[in-house]
């Protein structure tokens, strides 16, 4: 069975990050974590409290590396972990933990400004909100670009602003989508997240989100599973009255139709995540990565399908 996809080394379907970085560089380039000290505007009160349904204490992300105070110890402890499996890479700082733009400019610079001098670092990653994007910000942002890639992360989770209000998101869809039409004028890339196995939704639901997205100017996804944890509001709905969840081969199926449907050149970064199991509350079937990863890559062969195959230019 030919592979007529013509983003990938290894006969994989869809755009997958290590293509991108490989292709640009290479070499082995990893993503470490960091922590800058920021919140969120519907945790602090600006436009609501509590913060998303799904977000524990430590924020939205998924890593349990033990964060210190200094960017740059966190930056050299974390990458040290990386240099034992790949050494001789590249680097991606991944500013991932709440909004990495809520907060004044100078904070910004002073998080961004030593990584982008150094030689080893290929790019920067930054997560935050489409509705923490001012002018100042944006303009900066961009001005780095001349000495680093950028990237933005933005949460979309879902295209549906009835889910939206459900998990507290505080922000609509219209604003994400401004947001990547004032970005398309720069040269800052981006990436969209969006999260399967919302309460409530729907397979339609979850499949209307891609159409929805599929036609705005962006450059990257990550497509979530929800993972409902421990010291939530979301694991305090699901322990009193558990609503239900997609199961592991509706999930995968799900995923392959949202490739079909989305263009060929977006990078797909994130197929599913790493939930820490002392923390999970369900599904459990999360826990186990790596052959859900496999088992989307033989379905997708096994239909003979690729990314983009169903997308309407």
């Amino acid at each position: 069975m030919n592979n007529p996809f013509p983003y990938s080394f290894n006969e994989k379907r869809y755009h997958t990050f290590n293509y991108y970085l490989k292709s640009r560089y290479q070499c082995k380039v990893s993503k470490v974590i960091l922590d800058a000290g920021f919140t969120c505007p519907n945790r602090d009160g600006s436009k609501g409290y509590g913060g998303c349904i799904f977000c524990s204490e430590k924020g939205s992300g998924d890593s349990n590396v033990s964060l210190s105070q200094n960017l740059l110890k966190q930056y050299e402890d974390n990458k040290a972990v990386m240099d034992r499996k790949w050494p001789n890479g590249l680097y991606i700082p991944y500013f991932q933990s709440f909004t990495n733009t809520y907060g004044p400019l100078e904070k910004i610079i002073e998080m961004t400004k030593p990584f982008s001098q150094m030689d080893e670092v290929a790019e920067i990653s930054i997560s935050t909100r489409c509705d923490c994007l001012k002018d100042e910000t944006i303009e900066y942002l961009d001005s780095l670009c001349e000495k680093k890639p950028i990237w933005l992360e933005l949460g979309l989770q879902t295209s549906n602003d009835n889910t939206g209000k459900l998990i507290n998101r505080c922000y609509d869809f219209e604003d994400l989508k401004d947001a990547l039409y004032r970005l398309e004028k720069t040269r800052i890339r981006t990436c969209v997240h969006i999260m399967n196995g919302l309460p409530f939704e729907t397979k339609e639901d979850m499949l209307q989100t891609v159409k929805d997205i599929s036609h705005l100017p962006f450059d990257g996804i990550k497509i979530h599973m929800l993972h409902v944890i421990k010291n939530t509001k979301l694991g305090d709905m699901y322990q009193e009255k558990p609503f239900e969840l997609i199961s592991r081969d509706e999930y995968i199926k799900l995923v392959v139709d949202q490739l079909e449907l989305l263009r060929p050149q977006v990078v797909i970064q994130r197929l599913t995540g790493d939930p820490i199991k002392e923390d999970l509350l369900a599904p459990d079937w999360l826990l186990n990565k790596t052959t859900i990863l496999n088992d989307i890559d033989k379905l997708i062969r096994k239909k003979d399908t690729y990314q983009g195959i169903r997308y309407e230019q």
